[in-house]
């Protein structure tokens, strides 16, 4: 063409954001601009959607921010596709503070918006205001019922809504989705809710989601965390296709129900019969299930395969959980010069893991060593159960006077001991 058109732009530059060029389209937004075209509420919702990719999410804040001043600029007339553009791309760039503004000057708000608000209050932890905004939806669909349920079931002080909701959205004949049992699954393993999570189960079952890997694993995780091992491996072994998260959710719930060695026979199998590569999340479940076996060598085994056969970098998780593999053995100065060659500064949970080691083992000095490591990096008292551990142990060997220091040290940093619960 001679002289592209803006229509002809603004075709193009859909085109290639919907293909997943994202930098292909905002070029062309820049070859429109030096062409003296004006971008219309059109080029700028596509540039926005564009800004919100995950190909550029890191730099979506200042292109959204851009996009906005220069729709204002423009005299460009905000309609409601355009605004639920920005509200996306505001929240995606975690400025849900800006996306309520644009959202608050909207006159109708679409139930995608609505959706884009609640997610990004629930990614906030803003439960009270991602609730408000629901409730003022009028026509809601079932993604807005998702975006309330999966922002619940990220907390088991609110995995119980979740349930509710979910029950709720059924009573008003919006049929589950995948994403719906997918965050549903995700809200009963929080609450050991096992009689819910079957009956969920028994609706999953008839639908085509049933026999797809995301939804078999979902259920692997879930009866593990019942401890319903024998129910997961049924799950497991009927798969006909398995992921990397599937071989770790049968890995990690052997590991934590007490059967290590099953655990370390299927961390085995998935990388030399299945050919699977595990993932950091598979390498700390097998690491974990050596310290309840008491499998050192094995351990730290494992820790070394994860750095030079597969390149990975441990993660603070796996350190922390190295210094517990080597504390429950009793080799406590290991773990210390295991702490100390972490090329990074080790965080509480290292130090927390070698406090618990101690008081197994009722080793007062290496306690007191650890206790003070982890009191200068949680000085806000976040971590209570370091101070608890400590006077523990210090009252097991009848150091009665420490105890008492230890005590007043708690209360003069107004740290209190967290109290116990139950379900019951």
């Amino acid at each position: 063409m001679p002289q592209p058109t803006l229509t002809a732009y603004n075709y193009l530059i859909a085109g290639y954001t919907k293909h997943g060029e994202v930098r292909e389209s905002l070029n062309l937004v820049r070859r429109l601009v030096s062409c003296n075209e004006k971008p219309d509420g059109y080029t700028f919702s596509m540039i926005l959607k564009a800004s919100s990719s995950d190909q550029i999410i890191s730099i979506g804040r200042a292109i959204g921010k851009e996009v906005h001043a220069q729709i204002v600029k423009s005299y460009v007339v905000v309609d409601d596709v355009l605004s639920t553009a920005l509200v996306d791309s505001y929240v995606k760039s975690g400025r849900v503070d800006y996306a309520r503004r644009v959202f608050d000057l909207m006159i109708e708000k679409d139930v995608v918006s609505s959706t884009s608000m609640i997610s990004g209050y629930m990614r906030q932890g803003c439960v009270e205001n991602a609730e408000h905004v629901f409730k003022k939806t009028i026509k809601k669909d079932v993604v807005v019922f998702n975006a309330m349920i999966e922002g619940y079931s990220k907390s088991v002080d609110t995995a119980n809504k979740a349930i509710k909701v979910y029950i709720s959205m059924q009573r008003l004949d919006f049929k589950p989705n995948m994403s719906t049992f997918a965050s549903i699954i995700g809200a009963c393993s929080l609450l050991s809710a096992f009689e819910v999570g079957q009956q969920v189960q028994g609706q999953l079952m008839k639908t085509n989601f049933a026999t797809t890997i995301k939804m078999e694993s979902a259920l692997v995780d879930m009866y593990s965390k019942f401890g319903r091992i024998e129910d997961a491996r049924k799950v497991f072994d009927e798969m006909p296709v398995k992921n990397v998260f599937s071989w770790t959710s049968m890995i990690d719930g052997y590991g934590k129900n007490g059967d290590p060695s099953e655990a370390l026979a299927l961390f085995n199998q998935m990388q030399n019969v299945y050919h699977v590569r595990p993932n950091h999340v598979t390498f700390l479940g097998a690491i974990s299930a050596c310290g309840h076996a008491g499998l050192v060598d094995k351990g730290l085994e494992i820790f070394e395969m994860m750095k030079k056969d597969y390149g990975m970098k441990p993660h603070m998780e796996h350190y922390a959980c190295m210094v517990d593999l080597l504390g429950r053995a009793g080799r406590l100065n290991e773990a210390l010069q295991f702490i100390m060659s972490i090329s990074e500064k080790p965080n509480s949970d290292v130090w927390a893991a070698l406090v618990n080691s101690c008081r197994i083992h009722g080793d007062v000095e290496m306690a007191s060593i650890a206790a003070n490591e982890l009191f200068k990096i949680s000085k806000d008292g976040s971590r209570s159960g370091a101070y608890v551990g400590l006077s523990n142990t210090l009252a097991d060997a009848g150091r009665w006077d420490s105890v008492s220091d230890i005590r007043e040290l708690m209360k003069t940093r107004n740290i209190l001991k967290n109290m116990g619960s139950s379900w019951f």
